[in-house]
């Protein structure tokens, strides 16, 4: 887990590069678009949608899901639970911002269905929830974890020993 800012906005840019590849795939899968976006669109939503995800994580949903997780009452000690949490946080927060951007840009590109906006919406977010939670606990969270500690947090690590090793005159 990050123990510093620095840390901490690479863990959130990794994290949220690993949701946005698979939630954009499974949007496109299910929604039906996957065989008719040429792969520039493809890349160019994935472009648009990781750089607002990632705004979002950092300076939004981020800080208040933290905030949440950490305030509610369990055994803060207990790491899975403490994980628990704050995926559960972070994936309610960013499933109701990142569903209300993509009910934005289907709105803009008159793909809605007929039903109200609100219908849309909260449909849209049931999809994304029963997706993106098991998604994150199971697949990006787990290989992110996996990937920070074993390139991030073991550089700073070898980066600190180095630094300490060096005989000083």
């Amino acid at each position: 887990m990050p123990t510093t800012k620095k840390e901490n906005v690479y863990f959130g840019l990794m994290m949220c590069s690993g949701m946005v590849v698979f939630m954009t795939f499974y949007n496109l899968i299910t929604n039906g678009l996957i065989g008719s976006i040429s792969l520039t669109g493809i890349l160019s939503q994935l472009v648009l949608v990781f750089i607002t995800a990632s705004l979002l994580e950092l300076f939004v949903v981020g800080p208040v899901a933290k905030k949440i997780a950490l305030s509610l009452p369990y055994d803060k000690s207990k790491k899975g639970l403490v994980i628990l949490s704050l995926a559960f946080c972070m994936v309610s927060g960013m499933v109701l911002c990142m569903s209300l951007y993509g009910l934005g840009t289907a709105y803009f590109s008159n793909s809605l269905m007929s039903d109200s906006l609100l219908d849309s919406y909260l449909s849209l977010v049931f999809k994304n929830f029963i997706f993106a939670f098991p998604l994150q606990l199971l697949v990006v969270g787990p290989l992110v974890r996996y990937l920070f500690k074993k390139f991030v947090k073991g550089k700073t690590m070898k980066e600190v020993k180095l630094e300490y090793s060096i005989p000083s005159k």
